[in-house]
């Protein structure tokens, strides 16, 4: 079993930029990838970012050149570094662990709004 834990949401004008940080404890050595996602009212979570075991990462066009998902393996945590932030990009983001396949232990969720 793997524990997530977000942080790092809040409030930023457009342009700005915030960092989220998602710390997993328990069988950490289980996990394949961790994901980066969002959902906005009324719509569907939606993988943003992800970064694979081997360091390997990907991400949706929307966020490209602006979002960057990052590690240290030694504090258990990865990082979604967020820049050049837009309204759109308002959400809760949520960081979930991947054992094999499927997304399967997610985090609590941050809330991320952009407005002026």
């Amino acid at each position: 079993q793997v524990q997530l834990v977000e942080s790092g949401g809040g409030l930023v004008r457009p342009g700005g930029s915030l960092r989220l940080s998602c710390a997993a404890s328990g069988s950490i050595n289980s996990i394949s990838a961790i994901g980066w996602f969002r959902q906005a009212p009324g719509r569907q979570r939606d993988l943003v970012a992800a970064i694979d075991s081997g360091g390997s990462t990907t991400y949706v066009d929307s966020v490209k050149g602006r979002f960057t998902v990052s590690r240290d393996n030694a504090k258990s945590t990865v990082y979604l570094q967020m820049n050049n932030l837009k309204p759109e990009d308002t959400s809760v983001y949520y960081c979930a662990a991947a054992s094999g396949d499927d997304f399967n232990s997610w985090g609590q969720g941050t809330q991320v709004t952009v407005s002026s």
